[in-house]
């Protein structure tokens, strides 16, 4: 029994077919299924139910394969302490980031990345706060940006920046002429939304409760898509200050207005698992992201909560 073999059966159990799990370990399936009956064999015991249409973990099988994911991970992570030991800033990183962060975030550092850390192989995940969650969980990235604070014990993080909500109404909206917009400004407005697995949902609706919203049938997926609703005259948002840097606006007709509001903002995470072994790495990254923030946030100091 070895890696191979452990990361075969992890593959299996996570496609379901013996084919498509021969692909994603790049081998030929009779070899990977050659391999697991083997190790069926030596251990004794029924890993897989086959049939002509479809493969299920037996129940012996899915502790088996429970251990063989802890011990993939454990093997990485010895592969990390190594890597770190050498130089904290090579080899890969695994960086997660919310889809409401990443396009306006990513960008302003991936140059600067490259230029000071020339041998960091980033690799991202864009996807919602849950997913990424459990991807820190199951070791499938090493650190995640985030908007909210992760309380399960396991888990530190280093503080970035807090970053304010702005108003991203119409040029022709009758709160233009206001030179101020306060928090009952914002409870006259049809407030527009992101779709519930989204964290910024939840956290514009924070900033004023008592806001009005007939639009509870149209969500968006996406900043985008929730700008050109704003911009079809749909109503009023609450956007993020580093979309507005990241030209989200430009050519829809739609300006977004600073808010008066103190708790109108939301903080900015790096968070990791407290086992992880690279936190040089991360503390270089940290300090990287706060050279590159435009004065629309506010910087924090990094050090963990």
């Amino acid at each position: 029994m070895n890696l191979r073999d452990l990361s075969y059966l992890v593959a299996v159990a996570e496609t379901g077919h013996f084919g498509r799990a021969a692909e994603h370990c790049f081998v030929s399936q009779p070899t990977l299924s050659n391999q697991i009956k083997k190790l069926e064999k030596s251990l004794g015991v029924t890993l897989f139910e086959r049939t002509n249409r479809s493969v299920r973990v037996t129940p012996v099988g899915e502790v088996i394969i429970e251990h063989a994911r802890r011990s993939i991970q454990e093997a990485e992570a010895i592969k990390h302490i190594a890597e770190g030991f050498h130089d904290p800033f090579s080899g890969p990183l695994r960086l997660g980031a919310i889809p409401t962060l990443s396009p306006y975030l990513i960008p302003l550092i991936l140059k600067p990345l490259r230029e000071r850390y020339p041998k960091l192989q980033l690799a991202l995940t864009d996807e919602v706060t849950a997913s990424l969650t459990d991807k820190l969980a199951n070791h499938e990235i090493d650190a995640a940006l985030l908007a909210t604070p992760i309380k399960a014990p396991g888990y530190d993080s280093l503080l970035l920046f807090d970053e304010p909500f702005w108003l991203a109404h119409l040029s022709k909206h009758p709160l233009y002429t206001k030179d101020e917009i306060s928090c009952e400004d914002l409870a006259e407005v049809e407030m527009l939304l992101l779709s519930d697995v989204h964290c910024l949902s939840g956290q514009i609706m924070s900033v004023c409760p008592h806001q009005r919203s007939s639009q509870e049938y149209l969500r968006a997926f996406g900043m985008e898509t929730l700008i050109r609703l704003v911009a079809a005259g749909y109503g009023c948002t609450l956007v993020p200050a580093l979309t507005v840097h990241g030209s989200g606006l430009i050519g829809s007709g739609v300006i977004a207005r600073k808010l008066e509001i103190p708790t109108a903002f939301r903080r900015i995470r790096l968070v990791y698992r407290s086992s992880f072994p690279r936190k040089t790495m991360l503390q270089g990254l940290a300090q990287l992201i706060d050279e590159q923030l435009p004065n629309t946030v506010r910087r924090l100091d990094a050090d963990m909560e």
